[in-house]
C-alpha cells in the first residue's frame, strides 16, 4: 500500500507492481525482493521468496512511443516520447537510435540522440525510406546499459528539395521546347513533300457550267439547242487600218502601180 498498488487477497494470478508516477513506487536504483505466499480460508501457504532485482538493472526497455515522422524537402524528421517516464534524470537517461534505409537498399544507423527529435537530412528526394527507432537506457550510477526493442517499420516518401525543384522546371522548359521544335520541323517538312497533294485538298473543285447543269437534270432537252439557248451573238471584229504617210519614193512606186 505504500506505493500505491494493493497486491494483498486478490483472485488473479498477477499483480501489476507498476506505481502511478515514478515518485510513488519503489525507487529506480533499490533492490527490491518479493514475497508470495497463497491463502484459502485460514489455510496458507509457505511464502515464496522472489529473486531481488533493480529496475534499472532488468528492466525490459520497450520501443519508443508516438512516433510522428514528417517528410521534408530531401529529409524525414522523426518526433517520439521514451518508452517510460524517469523520474530523475540525473542518474539514469535514454539514447536513441534510428535504424533507416532506402527501400531495397542498405541499412544504416543515426545515434545515439538525447533529443526526442530527430532529423535524417541529405536523403534522396522522390525516395521511400523505411526505419526503426530505438531506445537504449544508461543508468550513471552502475554505469549499466539496457538496450531497448526496436519499433514497428515504418517507410516514408520524401519531398522535392530546392536543387531538385529547379532541375525539374528547367527539364520540363527544355523539354516542352524540343517538343515544340520538333513537331515544327515535322510540320516543315511534311508540308515540302506533300505540298502538291495539300494544294489540291485546299484547291477549289472546277464546277460545271450551267448549262451543261440544266441538261443533266433534264436529259431530254438537246444539249446544242441548251448550248445556243443563252448563247449571245457576238458580233464580227475587226480593226480600223489608214495609210497616214509613207516616203517618197515608196509613194511613186505606188502611183506607178496605180
Amino acid at each position: 500500500m505504500s506505493i500505491g498498488v494493493n497486491c494483498t487477497q486478490i483472485t488473479a494470478t498477477e499483480c501489476d507492481f507498476t506505481a502511478a508516477s515514478p515518485s510513488a513506487g519503489f525507487p529506480m536504483d533499490f533492490n527490491v525482493t518479493l514475497r508470495l505466499r497463497a491463502e484459502l480460508g485460514a489455510l496458507h501457504s509457505a511464502w515464496v521468496t522472489m529473486p531481488w532485482f533493480q529496475h534499472y538493472r532488468n528492466v525490459t526497455v520497450g520501443p519508443p512511443e508516438n512516433i510522428e515522422v514528417t517528410p521534408g524537402e530531401g529529409s524525414l524528421i522523426i518526433r517520439f516520447s521514451s518508452p517510460f517516464d524517469i523520474a530523475d534524470a540525473s542518474t539514469a537517461f535514454f539514447w536513441y537510435y534510428v535504424r533507416y534505409w532506402e527501400k531495397g537498399g542498405l541499412q544504416q544507423v543515426k545515434g545515439p540522440f538525447r533529443s526526442n527529435s530527430i532529423s535524417l537530412d541529405n536523403l534522396k528526394p522522390f525516395r521511400v525510406y523505411c526505419l526503426q527507432v530505438q531506445a537504449q537506457l544508461l543508468w550513471n550510477k552502475s554505469n549499466i546499459f539496457r538496450l531497448g526493442h526496436l519499433s514497428n517499420t515504418s517507410c516514408y516518401e520524401t519531398m522535392a528539395d530546392a536543387s531538385t525543384e529547379l532541375q525539374q522546371v528547367i527539364l520540363i522548359s527544355v523539354g516542352t521546347f524540343s517538343l515544340l521544335s520538333v513537331l515544327a520541323g515535322a510540320c516543315f517538312f511534311l508540308v515540302l513533300k506533300y505540298r502538291g497533294l495539300i494544294k489540291y485538298w485546299f484547291h477549289t473543285p472546277p464546277s460545271i457550267p450551267l448549262q451543261i447543269e440544266e441538261y443533266l437534270k433534264d436529259p431530254t432537252q438537246p444539249i446544242l439547242e441548251v448550248l445556243d439557248k443563252d448563247s449571245s451573238p457576238k458580233d464580227d471584229v475587226w480593226d480600223s487600218v489608214s495609210i497616214i504617210s509613207f516616203p517618197e519614193k515608196e509613194q511613186e512606186d505606188v502611183l506607178q502601180t496605180l
